[in-house]
């Protein structure tokens, strides 16, 4: 009796408590998250990317590009090329500098030039600074890129109303941090198809070239890109929790099935011929 009384306790309780270590741990591992949460600066809590795909942007908001001229961002989408587009500032100490480093260095794999199958449009969210120095950062970064002056990246400067226009469309969410003198900005490519439309984000100070490649692709509605860039697309799907491409099972059995097909077809066609030609030496025998 008392024996069967301890199994039933252990029964009972071992369960019990092996819920109540894994309820603990489970605490143990969001305390860290929870202190991280209010050890965040209140500036950067209300910085962000709200993502709206698919929504248009007004085209008709005017900017001043790297030259002085006087510029609407329609003219970047007039003849159906897709406009990878980023938001920085010029005299950003850190992030603007990574973030345009690292797209430099994307777009020198890619290989393909700015203005062939796509433009770039980088737009200051300071409404203070001035032509001249989009024009030295532009300097800058077409030297990092080795691929000449006449590349197709623009660099504007705007005003706080047609700048705050733009990001409120694009869900780009920033503020002016007033201790550092600072903006306070998340991280982001956008990519803004012919028609005016938000068609994709990707995340990060990271752009590796095939993300861009896959972008550029599908922001161009399938004008840019060869059908081997399309066929490869296929396989790979874009994650909007992480902003970037990933593989697809799906589209990775399609291909291999192609393949294979394919293969199949090859050796049926090579057999038909091995046997039409043995027919036709036992018919001249």
């Amino acid at each position: 009796m008392i024996a069967t009384h301890v199994n039933y306790r252990a029964h009972i309780v071992g369960p019990a408590f092996a819920g109540l270590m894994v309820f603990v741990a489970l605490f143990a591992a969001l305390l860290p998250l929870a202190a991280a949460e209010e050890q965040t600066p209140e500036v950067l809590r209300t910085v962000t990317i709200r993502e709206k795909l698919g929504d248009d942007i007004d085209l008709s908001r005017a900017f001043t590009d790297h030259t002085g001229a006087p510029v609407t961002l329609a003219q970047y989408v007039a003849d159906g090329k897709p406009v990878l587009l980023t938001l920085n500032y010029y005299e950003c100490p850190m992030l603007c500098t990574l973030m345009l480093n690292s797209l430099v260095r994307g777009v020198s794999e890619l290989r393909w030039k700015p203005g062939d199958r796509y433009r770039m449009v980088t737009i200051s969210i300071d409404p203070d600074e001035t032509p001249a120095l989009a024009a030295a950062k532009r300097a800058s970064h077409l030297t990092m890129l080795g691929m000449g002056d006449d590349v197709d990246w623009s660099f504007l400067v705007g005003t706080k109303e047609n700048i705050d226009a733009l990001a409120n469309a694009i869900g780009f969410e920033y503020t002016f941090d007033e201790k550092t003198a600072q903006y306070a900005h998340p991280a982001a490519l956008f990519f803004i198809s012919r028609s005016g439309k938000v068609a994709r984000y990707l995340y990060g100070i990271e752009y590796a070239a095939r993300d861009l490649k896959f972008a550029i692709v599908e922001t161009s509605e399938g004008r840019a890109g060869s059908p081997i860039d399309k066929l490869i697309l296929s396989c790979f799907h874009y994650d909007s929790t992480v902003g970037a491409y990933g593989p697809w099972a799906m589209g990775a059995m399609r291909l291999g099935g192609g393949a294979g097909a394919t293969l199949l077809a090859l050796f049926l066609f090579v057999m038909w011929r091995r046997e039409s030609r043995s027919r036709r030496m036992e018919g001249l025998a």
